[in-house]
């Protein structure tokens, strides 16, 4: 069997034009013959089309598509029948954010603009048990009235199923320079996973870099599991400290200290300006700041709670003390 080019058939799909080729499948612009729509189609390469472990992933990345149904998430279409491996999906008419991504800081508007689109749909991924896990400026396509459309869910994780879509041969998967710490150690991840990478893309859409400057791959997932990352301000002097504060929480190392999942997060970027900065001394994170008020809190209500049983201890003495100098009712008989 040939590579398809254009003009051949897939069931109900005539190939027009070859629109991307990667090392696993090619996407092609495709007319659906029935309904006369333009459509993508994705087509694994001839020598991956027979390997279990590619087709269960192709399989598998088209059941969690038809289930989802955002505008911010590229839909999964289901044909009428299906004679090989491949995926229908809606056509988009853009660019890669890596496309549009330059060397140099994006304006924060558009940066922002971009961010809350992505933090939405990873927020109704959330509700869904659903987990990325490959978030990235290559999966995220860009339309000319700047709409995000999130693609690729080849390594995404059903939480509900406990089961990717595709693990290849290790626990390990994703893109390093996105990929959060926990998946460098082989762990699942869950949707602290995607505010990880969430913040990283916010980190090098607004500065122009990305907080490990390491040499190759190996070197940059042994520093991302080491070491604190630099700040955005280390690149770009006098940067926003409310903004630096969210993508510093997003991107902490341990999962417990960043946001909860991409709803939370949502709620800061919807307003960055109500976010406390950072300590500019200490460099403490709001989290620590928050420890802080709470242990003060608990203080006060202990001081509280001692005065008050002092007051109650004065209150039963006096009582007791003005009781024993009143005469018993036998005594004021006489």
């Amino acid at each position: 069997m040939s590579e398809p080019v254009a003009g051949d058939r897939f069931d109900q799909y005539e190939l027009l034009e070859l629109l991307a080729r990667s090392g696993m499948a090619a996407i092609f612009k495709a007319r659906d013959t029935f309904t006369g729509a333009t459509v993508a189609l994705k087509i694994p390469h001839f020598q991956y089309e027979s390997d279990i472990v590619f087709s269960e992933r192709f399989r598998r990345e088209e059941e969690v598509g038809q289930k989802l149904e955002h505008p911010n998430i590229v839909r999964i279409l289901k044909p009428r029948e299906k004679s090989r491996s491949y995926l229908a999906m809606e056509y988009i008419e853009g660019r890669s954010l890596r496309a549009l991504m330059g060397k140099a800081p994006m304006a924060p508007e558009r940066a922002l603009a971009l961010a809350r689109q992505v933090c939405a749909a990873l927020a109704y991924l959330e509700e869904r048990g659903v987990v990325h896990r490959d978030i990235k400026p290559e999966n995220i396509l860009v339309t000319a009235d700047g709409t995000v459309k999130i693609i690729d869910f080849g390594i995404a994780l059903f939480q509900a199923e406990r089961r990717m879509t595709w693990a290849g041969l290790s626990q390990t998967v994703g893109t390093p320079d996105y990929m959060a710490p926990e998946q460098i150690r082989g762990r699942r991840g869950d949707a602290r996973t995607d505010v990880y990478a969430l913040g990283m893309l916010l980190y090098e859409l607004l500065s122009g870099h990305l907080p490990y400057d390491s040499p190759n791959a190996r070197a940059l997932m042994r520093a991302k599991t080491s070491e604190e990352p630099k700040p955005p301000s280390y690149w770009v002097p006098g940067f926003d400290p409310h903004l630096e504060a969210i993508i510093l929480r997003a991107i902490e190392r341990e999962p417990r200290n960043r946001y909860a999942g991409a709803a939370e997060m949502c709620v800061d970027l919807g307003d960055p300006g109500e976010v406390p900065p950072r300590d500019p001394e200490t460099g403490e994170r709001r989290r620590r700041a928050g420890a802080a008020r709470r242990r003060r809190r608990v203080a006060l209500l202990a001081v509280a709670a001692l005065v008050a049983g002092l007051l109650v201890l004065v209150y039963v003495q006096g009582r007791s003390a003005g009781q024993a100098g009143r005469p018993t009712g036998v005594e004021r008989g006489r």
